[in-house]
């Protein structure tokens, strides 16, 4: 169990009894799971506002750009008193060192995609709760997901492996950044990225080769986002293969025709759907380990989260 990576997590999800009918939406995974590396820092923005426990459903209403939150049958206009909370609550996170949101699906406060906004008695499924919201402006680069999404393995990957990312990151930061540093960090996560967006890695490639150019901190936030923005796009089949068979240019010397063999065949297994990105990863490992390939050792690519959470054996 660790503390040092927090994540912020709708309370509901936690099995605690605030839902407006007072019971929970305890998700197993969440606690049971991701629990032995996370710890949480649970809001419930409803009851957090001042909201009793039970009480009316609510919905938001109007324009989904700039939604009302009305409650069901007695019509009153609670928006103010929940954007005064989030205001708030968005100031109190920033000392959280957050790394990572999971927020409830489908709620009026929390949701993050296609939460229903009525409009003229229509829902449309356009709109975000206004908590979830308020933590996307404020917190851009934050890995955020809904539990629901977190059921596909390869958006659960996506984002457990980019709260990984963040707090490394992060502790880059707190350790006394220099460029020098910088480009460590940027060698050791080179096949990471090229997995999510080549381009993207390019750019940050062309950031720090002009790093003097720029002031540290100035470079370092552009970083940043480049970073965050880049492992939010999904790492692909196609991509995958391609940093597979790069890391299996490092060994070309060292690998009998026999082992090339059955490593060209483990990728291409692993291409057509036939086997997960863990098959010709352990490979891989094995004659990173066998052949003491230092470069390739020191990638974050072949253990960017811990083995026991098993993502990659379903992507």
């Amino acid at each position: 169990m660790t503390d040092s990576i927090k994540i912020g997590v709708s309370s509901c999800l936690l099995g605690e009894h605030v839902r407006y009918d007072g019971g929970h939406k305890h998700d197993r995974y969440i606690t049971d799971t991701l629990g032995h590396y996370f710890s949480f820092v649970p809001v419930c923005p409803e009851v957090g506002c001042g909201l009793p426990i039970p009480r009316e459903a609510m919905r938001l209403e109007g324009d989904p750009a700039n939604p009302r939150l009305m409650t069901g049958r007695s019509r009153i206009d609670l928006t103010e008193q929940m954007l005064a909370f989030c205001t708030a609550k968005v100031q109190e996170l920033e000392g959280e060192d957050l790394c990572g949101f999971i927020f409830k699906k489908d709620s009026p406060s929390s949701g993050l995609f296609r939460v229903k906004v009525y409009n003229n008695g229509a829902a449309a499924k356009s709109g975000s709760g206004l908590f979830a919201a308020a933590v996307a402006r404020n917190f851009p680069l934050l890995p955020m997901e809904e539990e629901g999404r977190l059921n596909d393995p390869f958006l659960r990957e996506n984002f457990i492996e980019r709260v990984f990312s963040y707090r490394r990151w992060k502790d880059f930061l707190s350790s006394g950044p220099a460029l020098g540093r910088l480009v460590e960090f940027h060698t050791i996560h080179k096949l990471l990225m090229m997995a999510h967006s080549p381009e993207i890695y390019r750019t940050m490639g062309t950031l720090v080769a002009h790093g003097r150019e720029l002031p540290l901190p100035e470079m370092l936030r552009a970083y940043e986002e480049l970073f965050m923005k880049g492992l939010a796009l999904h790492a692909t089949t196609k991509k995958n293969t391609n940093v597979l068979q790069h890391m299996m240019g490092y060994f070309k010397k060292q690998l009998s025709a026999e082992e090339k063999s059955e490593l060209l065949e483990v990728i291409g297994q692993y291409h057509d759907g036939l086997t997960p990105l863990l098959v010709p990863l352990t490979l891989l490992r094995h004659y990173v380990r066998k052949y003491d390939q230092q470069y390739l050792k020191e990638q974050v690519y072949l253990s960017p989260h811990p083995a026991q959470l098993m993502l990659r054996n379903h992507v």
